[in-house]
């Protein structure tokens, strides 16, 4: 991999990172039930795309 593509992939796990801070921090603003279950799917979404990430960047680190 090279080291654009590393950085590349630092940038989407830091862009996954920050959405999941943001479904967080709506949950807990939020008083309707169907935009908090609606952020709930998000929040899983994007922590199950930013785990992939980190998995896919472990396995090219360790060969």
């Amino acid at each position: 991999m090279t080291q654009k593509e590393l950085l590349y992939l630092e940038d989407a796990i830091k862009h996954e990172k920050n959405i999941v801070d943001i479904c967080n921090e709506s949950m807990n603003m939020l008083e309707d039930e169907e935009l908090v279950s609606f952020m709930e799917k998000e929040l899983k979404k994007h922590e199950k795309m930013m785990k992939d990430l980190l998995d896919m960047l472990e396995v090219k680190c360790n060969g």
